[in-house]
């Protein structure tokens, strides 16, 4: 099947062609908030003391749980479990085609959980569904994992949450508890998630040293507009802003959230090969520009930026290059019941 990431050949080439370096772009503005400040010279200071990491190095911290390999896609079994393992695996790396009437943008699951949802440090399927049920700060509740299947369409998709019973949470479901086979249950697997522990960036985050890292690392797969790239009419790079992107109230909005992923991940292919502070860069960067609205918005940014993005990691709501993040933000428009996750 045509996966996000394409047809193979244009993928391939597109691939290698991502590794080659682009030109700089002018410098930008602006940069973070005091409170992040505090934070990186604290990290700056408990480092310099252990004398442990050289500059640009990572700091982060090994995280040491137990070891998980999830099981090939050869060992699938052939019956009517196995086709519903297969058909949430489609699900999975071609969200738009098979899933369309509950997709809003450009993205597929694939595009935050690398290679069918196995990759580890890439918030893989097989770590997420052994953590589940489990009480979740975003609302408020103790969510079953269908449930957060759902909050994945709702803001990272920035669609319209499928029922609970649904053939689509059903199969996602079952192709997650089979990546997730003979995996202990309740407890963290190493690999899950992002690696966010310890991970704090050096210096604040800087708006123009980002703009240079993504026009040095990102801009040739993503575009120099960061919305992405097309062959033959679908994504084969996803759109990292704009209205084809996540929405306000996806998790990636997060600048935490989005540089540990591009530490761990990005370039695609050469995932750890950036300083620390250039991923804490490029995320900010990515994140300080406009976006489909938050779903939950509550009328004003003001107001849901105090309910939903209280945090020093959430730019919604606060001016950057002179724009009040959030106020040009568009209302989510899933697509039509039945239509296909094309566009």
């Amino acid at each position: 099947m045509n996966t996000p990431w394409m047809v193979a050949g244009v993928a391939i080439a597109l691939s290698v062609t991502a590794l080659a370096s682009c030109s700089r772009e002018a410098a930008g503005t602006a940069s973070m908030t005091s409170g992040m400040a505090s934070s990186a010279a604290t990290v700056q200071a408990s480092t310099a003391a252990a004398g442990t990491a050289a500059p640009g190095e990572s700091t982060v911290p090994k995280r040491r749980m137990e070891a998980f390999t999830p099981p090939p896609d050869s060992t699938i079994p052939d019956d009517k479990f196995g086709a519903m393992v297969r058909e949430g695996r489609d699900i999975f790396t071609n969200t738009r085609k098979y899933a369309g009437p509950y997709v809003g943008n450009g993205l597929n699951c694939e595009n935050c959980h690398l290679d069918a949802g196995r990759r580890a440090n890439s918030a893989p399927m097989w770590a997420a569904y052994v953590r589940y049920p489990r009480y979740r700060p975003k609302n408020g509740k103790v969510n079953t994992f269908a449930e957060r299947l759902q909050g994945c369409f709702r803001f990272s998709m920035n669609g319209k949450a499928p029922p609970a019973d649904s053939e689509v949470i059903k199969a996602l479901t079952t192709y997650s508890y089979w990546l997730a086979s003979g995996a202990p249950t309740g407890r963290n697997l190493e690999g899950y998630g992002y690696p966010k522990q310890g991970f704090e960036p050096p210096e604040p985050p800087d708006y123009t040293r980002g703009r240079t890292v993504y026009a040095d690392h990102c801009a040739l797969c993503h575009g120099e507009d960061g919305q992405g790239q097309k062959v033959e009419g679908e994504y084969v790079f996803p759109p990292l802003w704009g209205p084809e992107s996540f929405n306000w109230g996806a998790g990636m909005g997060n600048i935490n959230n989005a540089a540990a992923f591009i530490k761990a991940n990005m370039p695609l292919s050469r995932g750890g090969t950036l300083s620390d502070q250039d991923a804490w860069d490029a995320a900010m960067f990515m994140d300080a520009h406009e976006r489909p609205q938050d779903p939950r918005f509550a009328g004003n940014v003001a107001a849901t930026r105090k309910q939903y993005h209280d945090s020093k990691w959430s730019l919604y709501g606060k001016e950057v290059n002179g724009h009040l993040l959030g106020s040009g933000a568009t209302a989510p428009k899933p697509r039509a019941a039945g239509a296909p996750g094309q566009g």
